[in-house]
C-alpha cells in the first residue's frame, strides 16, 4: 500500500474519531489532507502557515491620503496607532514582520505634507529669538 495512503487514512481516521464532520464534507477533506501529506513527502511547500498573508500588495498598500494596514486591509492618515493598540506592534515591528524597509511611512504622503505646512504656519521648528 501506498504509504501516502496509509498516512492519510491514519489522520483522517484520528480526526474523525474525535470531531464530527458531514459525510457530504469527508471526501474533500479526505482529498486536503491526502494532497498535503503528498506535497510534503514530495518537498513541495503548502503555503502553511509560515506563508505571510497580505490584506493587499504591499505596493498597494501606501497610496497619497492612505496607509492600508497590511494586517487587516483597513485604511489610515496614520498607521502608528492602529497597529500599537489593535496588535501591539511599535511601527519597527511592524515594518519587520512583514519584511518592509525601514522608509516604509506609517502616516500618508498628503496628510504629513498638510501636518507640515500647518506646523510651519505656526512658527513651530524655528528658534525663537
Amino acid at each position: 500500500m501506498d504509504p501516502v495512503i496509509s498516512i492519510t487514512a491514519d489522520i483522517v481516521s484520528s480526526y474523525v474519531s474525535n470531531n464530527p464532520i458531514p459525510a457530504a464534507e469527508l471526501p474533500d477533506f479526505i482529498g486536503k489532507i491526502h494532497a498535503s501529506i503528498r506535497n510534503i513527502s514530495d518537498g513541495v511547500a503548502d503555503g502553511g502557515p509560515d506563508e505571510i498573508r497580505y490584506a493587499v500588495p504591499v505596493k498597494k498598500s501606501v497610496t497619497p491620503d492612505f496607509i492600508i494596514c497590511l494586517e487587516d486591509g483597513k485604511r489610515f492618515k496614520s498607521l502608528k496607532r492602529h497597529i500599537e493598540t489593535n496588535y501591539g506592534l511599535t511601527p519597527d515591528q511592524y515594518r519587520k514582520k512583514w519584511n518592509l524597509p525601514s522608509s516604509y511611512p506609517m502616516v500618508a504622503p498628503n496628510y504629513s505634507a498638510t501636518r507640515s505646512k500647518l506646523a510651519k504656519s505656526m512658527g513651530l521648528g524655528r528658534k525663537q529669538k
